[in-house]
C-alpha cells in the first residue's frame, strides 16, 4: 500500500480544525503555513511589519554608531 501523494491517511478520530495543520506536516510545508496563516492575520501582518522595521532600524544603528560609513 504505497501513499504517494504524502496526505496523512484518514482517522475516524480526525479533529477538524488540525486537519489542515496535519496535512501541511505531513507535506512538509509547516513553515510555509505559518507564514501564510501570519500574513493573513492583520496583528500578525502589523507584528511582521514592526519587526521588520525595528530590525532595519538596529541594523541602521550599527552602522552609524561603528562608523561603518
Amino acid at each position: 500500500m504505497s501513499n504517494s501523494d504524502k496526505t496523512p491517511p484518514e482517522s475516524k478520530g480526525d479533529w477538524e480544525g488540525f486537519r489542515e495543520i496535519d496535512r501541511a506536516i505531513a507535506e512538509d510545508r509547516l513553515t510555509s503555513y505559518t507564514w501564510e496563516k501570519t500574513w493573513a492575520d492583520p496583528w500578525g501582518k502589523a507584528g511582521l511589519v514592526l519587526f521588520g522595521l525595528l530590525f532595519a532600524a538596529f541594523v541602521i544603528f550599527v552602522i552609524i554608531y561603528d562608523g561603518l560609513i
